[in-house]
């Protein structure tokens, strides 16, 4: 403020010393003292021009208008016989910015933030702008939890009117909460409501999420979380009435202080409707009202009730229906009444849909999503449906809905899409851990979003002594403009199972095939494929008997036409992170009368989700499999059912769970069975999503094949706990397992992972 009021007196000093002078009619205007300002910009801003006759008030409006562009610490006005000499001094322009001693927050971000606030190469140098720079910087440090830093600066002054600024920082410790404590709660005790919160006091994962440091944001965040919590408990008149932050005067410790009042539970006495029946049925009405007389209030249903009439007005084209709960309170009786009001407004429809964003995927695979169509009547739920596809493809880390009005009409809305695009293109890489082979990788390229149209592109590559495979897959996912899909893929597998749990043989397999996918409803996709292929093996003295049998019955080389059909029914809310929803998945393969050989194959796949609370979801995973051979054929041993390892029952070696051979080797089955059942929560004192935690059961069996080692086939059994990380360069998962029922001769590998890197 002083600088300020300094800046506005220095005018008026010299406005005093102009006053004396004799006007006179200017001939001629010279500048001198500029050094970078072109005398163009001061004559723009000059009041005075040739021809005019300057006077006192002239004298004093250009001396004002050139203080007023900052250009300059110092104006004078002189008369030389006619010409108006205006001598100026320039501020100093800033030749260079340093920023030392910063470790926590790149230099590049703080400089881009120096920035905003008029600091930076080029710029003219303004004391106001430093005071501005030097809170900026601190500001920075304060919202990284480190309120001890300081910042000293240097201005040093250079040749030709410039100046070098020079930040030195000490950043400090990061403050830490050391205490949180909640004053005037009664029905719930104080340690229900801390673990409800994000901040926490520091623990032995909040060096991961930083929820140790205090944030304004994180614990309005929280205030709203417990307020919620009461809200829907009962409590209607339950208020925060104040929070307090303290900090110790080391700058290391917060103390933070929430008051609150709870107040009494109500329950709901009862629902009124208010609405017009032609447009909306009252029984209909009251069947989207989730409070019903008698029970406990809940801030979440009555929001969800309003939500889910204004959802059904919306359906039929009532975009800006407004609908409203009328509370009415006893506080004697503790009881409230609600009179739900609904205005359906003016029906809208769809003028253009507006996709925003898409800077490399191309408009029309994020308009084949939509089930909105232009020119419609607006419909919620097709809106909602819209954006879940788009979201589902998988190409966007953010997509957002709006719906502004069309200016000047009353029954017109624009539905803008706006994306952000994320890389598409992943490496994968995966390992385990074996006693028999060591660590095995495997590593593959997909590129699900070829050239911005929606297409994918993949390889496969997996390099282990057992089992080479080499491949390529492409697929258009809309084929017709029905949302008919095609595929092609081409590869070779070369399997080696004498370094393996399995019994010993040998197989050289190529092939290629064309496959097809038909939506058969929004959720729901049957598929169907045709493929060739030549498979060539190798028996051992070791190999089974029955597998010696089979080569010398039909020959080592073989050729099939294989025909498939698959049904996948996906209601989940998310590919990546779902927390509620299902998968259904069957498939079955089947060799055709033009093949060598005479086999099916059926597998069936159910897995759902289901949320518990808000943090924790509970899955369930069941298959079953069943196999066999028909004309008088017998099922190829190298199509048996394998268990055992990641996506069967982790904690065995991969393909070791199942009835054995006399030499202790694997021979599969043609029917198998898996159940897992998996506990999923977020780190503990993290709410990070790229973070989760799971508990895990897992069980399966093999069998349809007589076994020559009794006690080798039967369920197995194992639980465990996994973590999946989606790290800066790809997901992350590991498990570790504990076998149960464990019997001689089982094979364990308790760790397993897989790493995939995104580029």
């Amino acid at each position: 403020m002083k600088l300020i009021r300094l800046a506005g007196l220095i005018p008026l000093l010299y406005i005093t010393s102009v006053i004396a002078i004799e006007p006179f009619v200017v001939k001629d205007i010279r500048v001198e003292g500029i050094q970078r300002t072109e005398p163009g910009t001061v004559f723009s801003y000059l009041p005075v021009k040739v021809g005019d006759t300057l006077n006192d008030e002239q004298s004093v409006a250009a001396l004002r208008a050139l203080f007023a562009t900052g250009f300059f610490t110092d104006v004078r006005l002189k008369a030389d016989q006619g010409v108006l000499v205006v001598i100026v001094r320039e501020r100093p322009s800033i030749a260079s910015v340093e920023i030392n001693g910063v470790k926590d927050i790149p230099k590049e971000t703080l400089s881009e933030n120096l920035k905003f606030v008029g600091l930076a190469e080029g710029r003219i140098f303004d004391k106001a702008a430093l005071e501005k720079s030097e809170n900026e910087l601190k500001r920075a440090y304060v919202a990284r939890g480190r309120y001890a830093v300081s910042v000293k600066t240097t201005v040093t002054e250079l040749e030709r009117n410039r100046v070098s600024v020079t930040f030195d920082v000490v950043e400090g410790d990061k403050s830490r909460i050391r205490q949180i404590n909640i004053v005037g709660n009664q029905v719930f005790s104080e340690k229900e409501l801390l673990e409800m919160m994000k901040l926490t006091t520091p623990t032995m994962w909040t060096w991961m999420s930083s929820n140790d440091q205090y944030s304004k944001q994180k614990l309005s965040a929280d205030l709203e979380v417990i307020r919620s919590f009461y809200l829907d408990g009962g409590y209607l008149e339950f208020l925060i009435d104040s929070t307090q932050v303290s900090i110790s005067p080391d700058k290391k410790d917060i103390y933070i202080t929430i008051n609150v009042t709870e107040g009494a539970k109500y329950t709901v006495s009862d629902i009124k409707l208010l609405a017009p029946e032609t447009i909306l049925p009252h029984a209909e009405m009251r069947k989207l009202i989730m409070l019903q007389a008698g029970d406990v209030f809940s801030r979440s249903k009555l929001t969800e009730s309003q939500k889910n009439v204004s959802d059904r007005l919306g359906d039929d084209g009532y975009a800006f229906a407004n609908v409203s709960a009328v509370p009415e309170l006893d506080k004697v009786k503790h009881e409230v009444a609600f009179t739900f009001v609904a205005d359906p407004g003016q029906r809208v429809y769809v003028r253009h849909i507006n996709v925003l964003g898409n800077t490399k995927t191309r408009d029309e695979v994020v308009r084949r999503e939509f089930r909105q169509m232009e020119g419609a009547w607006f419909a919620t739920k097709k809106i909602q449906k819209s954006k879940q596809r788009v979201d589902r493809l998988d190409f966007f880390s953010e997509v957002n809905l709006e719906t502004p009005p069309v200016q000047s009409t009353k029954d017109q809305v624009d539905l803008n899409i706006s994306v952000k695009e994320k890389p598409t293109g992943s490496f994968n890489v995966g390992a385990g851990i074996s006693s028999s082979q060591g660590l095995v990788l495997t590593a593959g390229i997909t590129q699900s979003n070829l050239f911005g149209t929606g297409k994918q592109l993949s390889t496969q590559v997996n390099t282990s002594q057992s089992n080479q495979v080499y491949s390529i897959s492409y697929t258009n996912p809309y084929y017709t403009d029905d949302g008919v899909s095609r595929g092609f893929d081409l590869y070779q597998r070369n399997l080696d199972t004498t370094t393996t749990s399995i019994s010993p043989y040998k197989s050289y397999t190529s092939g290629g095939g064309v496959r097809f996918g038909l939506p058969i409803g929004e959720d729901e996709t049957m598929h169907y494929g045709l493929s060739v292929e030549q498979s060539t093996y190798e028996l051992t003295t070791s190999s089974p008997t029955q597998f010696l049998t089979y080569v010398s019955t039909f020959g080592s080389t073989t050729s099939n036409l294989l025909g498939t059909v698959g049904w996948t029914r996906d209601s989940r809310n998310s590919a990546i992170y779902p927390t509620e929803g299902k998968v259904q998945r069957a498939f079955m393969e089947v060799t055709l009368p033009a093949s060598d050989q005479r086999y099916y194959k059926l597998t069936y796949q159910h897995q759902k989700f289901i949320p518990l609370s808000q943090d924790f979801t509970w899955l369930l995973n069941g298959e079953a499999g069943v196999a066999g051979g028909y004309g008088d054929k017998p099922l190829p041993f190298f199509k048996n059912f394998y268990a055992g390892g990641v996506g069967s029952v982790r904690g065995y070696e991969p393909n070791s769970i199942g009835p054995r051979d006399s030499l202790g080797a694997y021979l599969g089955g043609d029917r198998r069975a898996l159940l897992n059942t998996e506990l999923l929560f977020p780190m503990p004192g993290s709410k990070d999503k790229s973070v989760r935690l799971s508990g895990f059961v897992d069980g399966g069996i093999i069998y349809g094949v007589p076994t020559e080692i009794p006690g080798s086939d039967g369920p197995r059994y194992s639980t465990g706990f996994a973590l999946t990380w989606v790290s800066p360069i790809g997901p992350l998962k590991l498990s570790y397992a504990w076998p149960l029922q464990e019997q001689a001769g089982d094979k364990l590998q308790r760790f397993q992972f897989t790493l995939g890197q995104i580029f």
